[in-house]
């Protein structure tokens, strides 16, 4: 890039359950409400704001039509500013983060967002592919002659079975998850990166009752131990090693980073919190699919010149337990330092909306403990990792 890419702000809702606090509120109302937020809190002109990049998976109905353009109007913002919705899969607001971070590098604009939602319970995975809307199926014939069709869930057994990963392991990094993610809220750790969010009470109908209900918390953290998760029983097959217990939750909510060149912040008088120092999307097996945060990983050091030991935090999403185990397996990634606050096992995975989430996870992390780089990756339907590394300021 030619400009040094700086992060100004980043911000998030809590992340709600199925059918939870956020689950009453359309999609685009609860990404206008971050994208606000995270104007609001800088200070800054919306008008500097150049272009806004969303990420979302399941871009039908409520969340179709560009969601991140619909957001940005319905929020009062700009209507001169444009606005491009990506679809990455899992790994989509990590994408769109790369992608505003290279509008702002190239020089295309000066000021960007870059923000993502998903709201799961109203609009369920897979919506926009189901046989139901008879608009046929994703996949045509002649793919199947190139690969085999696998679903994430029986990746994540293979990668299991590839990398040695036992349903212990699976059910201790679940339980791990947990504890760190109630550790988090009990310290203090998310203070200043989530926002409230007002939501209206429905009734049985799903129509509002003219009261409201505030979401203050992530809702899928859960009290659980390893007797527990071992008497859950396996998702994708009888002897499988992922459970409901080890895997990500279906969630609801949104983020968003606010970057901009470091010249630009100089002149607005706002103070960086990172820079950017290097993104990436790579291609890994399909088959397989879920290994990509490994290649993604390899990638980030190999053109940054930094050792694994260099990263002070790891924020790798936590799709199945066995991708993460994978991972540092593969890359030799302290544990201790990977996902040290809870990761989509306790907290959630509101699918467009996550990379985002870690990014913003990654920025406080660094601040809180005085690190200095952070990689974030995320393994995507179809084969891809996404991967991006920040440097704290």
């Amino acid at each position: 890039m030619s400009n040094n890419v700086v992060i100004v702000d980043a911000v998030r809702t809590p992340i709600g359950r199925r059918g939870g606090g956020l689950s009453t509120m359309h999609p685009a109302e609860v990404l206008a409400r971050v994208q606000a937020a995270v104007i609001e809190r800088s200070g800054i002109d919306p008008a500097e704001v150049g272009q806004v990049v969303g990420g979302c998976v399941s871009q039908v109905g409520e969340q179709s039509f560009n969601v991140t353009r619909t957001a940005w109007l319905s929020a009062g913002l700009p209507l001169t500013t444009a606005a491009t919705t990506v679809d990455t899969q899992c790994g989509s607001s990590q994408q769109a983060t790369n992608l505003a971070a290279s509008l702002v590098g190239s020089g295309v604009v000066d000021v960007a967002v870059a923000c993502g939602v998903e709201i799961m319970s109203r609009i369920p995975i897979g919506s926009n592919s189901s046989k139901k809307l008879g608009l046929g199926v994703p996949i045509p014939k002649p793919y199947f002659g190139q690969y085999e069709m696998t679903s994430q869930f029986e990746g994540a057994e293979r990668i299991a079975e590839k990398w040695g990963i036992t349903r212990d392991d699976t059910d201790r990094f679940g339980l791990a998850s947990q504890e760190r993610a109630a550790r988090a809220w009990a310290e203090g750790r998310f203070d200043g990166q989530w926002i409230p969010v007002e939501a209206p009470d429905v009734d049985e109908n799903g129509e509002p009752t003219g009261s409201t209900h505030t979401v203050e918390r992530d809702e899928g953290l859960r009290e659980t131990s390893l007797e527990k998760l071992a008497s859950l029983k396996p998702v994708a097959r009888e002897d499988g090693v992922h459970t409901a217990g080890n895997s990500s939750q279906i969630s609801d909510g949104a983020a968003a980073v606010l970057m901009m060149t470091e010249e630009k912040a100089a002149a607005l008088g706002l103070t960086p919190r990172a820079r950017i120092v290097d993104t990436c999307l790579v291609g890994v097996d399909p088959v397989l699919m879920l290994t990509g945060p490994i290649d993604a990983t390899q990638r980030l050091l190999e053109r940054t010149g930094l050792s694994i030991d260099d990263i002070d935090t790891f924020e790798i999403n936590e799709a199945f337990a066995s991708v993460v185990l994978a991972w540092a397996k593969e890359v030799g990634a302290d544990p201790e330092t990977t996902n040290p606050n809870g990761g989509a096992i306790a907290l959630g995975h509101p699918l467009g909306g996550t990379g985002a989430f870690l990014l913003t996870k990654a920025l406080y992390e660094l601040e809180r403990i005085d690190g200095r780089h952070g990689l974030v990756s995320m393994c995507c339907g179809g084969g891809l990792g996404t991967g991006t590394v920040i440097e704290r300021i």
